[in-house]
């Protein structure tokens, strides 16, 4: 049985997209590859209770296990040292990422605060879209009295396309609530 969203992407994004940009060949056709989540955690290299509450919190959200991310090379500024670990990720493919991504846009988008819609220019130049969260408690799935510490994390949702335009008809599509840019009025 395929999720949902999946079903929605191939009965009415396809044919909209083709539509809007005149697609012949539905190779052409944009679609989401991935969504890759990344929390960053600076402090994991003193607490590292801290970083196994982060790998349990990321794995509950994303349903997926996340790997453990490690300092690169030594900063002697940041008391950091090759090795250490610094952050948590996980990249959802295939049913995964679209379950995921209707839990997202269903059920945590509406609980974030002073919620006014995403960005439509926050795009890369190459057709993705990178949101970043500032709490982790948005998501139904995070037991909050078993939080050790409120942190953020960014998603990015990585496309086919190489064009900012067809990411947004993309994600818009698919159910993101973008905000309705105002024009200037001269």
């Amino acid at each position: 049985m395929q999720p949902r969203l999946r079903q929605h992407y191939d009965s009415q994004v396809v044919p909209k997209l083709a539509e809007t940009f005149g697609f012949e060949n539905s190779m052409q056709i944009p679609k989401i590859e991935k969504v890759v989540i990344n929390v960053g955690l600076g402090d994991a290299k003193d607490d590292p209770k801290l970083l196994d509450s982060v790998v349990k919190e990321v794995a509950r959200i994303s349903g997926q296990r996340p790997v453990v991310t490690r300092a690169r090379k030594s900063v002697s500024n940041f008391n950091l040292r090759d090795g250490m670990p610094i952050g948590v990720k996980v990249t959802l493919r295939g049913d995964r990422m679209y379950e995921f991504l209707d839990r997202f846009i269903s059920t945590a988008v509406p609980r974030i605060r002073d919620f006014r819609g995403f960005n439509g220019r926050a795009f890369d130049g190459r057709g993705n879209y990178t949101v970043g969260i500032r709490e982790q408690m948005i998501f139904p799935e995070i037991d909050y009295d078993a939080i050790v510490r409120v942190h953020g994390m960014d998603i990015t949702f990585v496309t086919t396309t190489n064009r900012d335009d067809e990411g947004l008809v993309l994600l818009r599509e698919m159910g993101f609530p973008f905000r309705e840019e105002t024009p200037v009025v001269v």
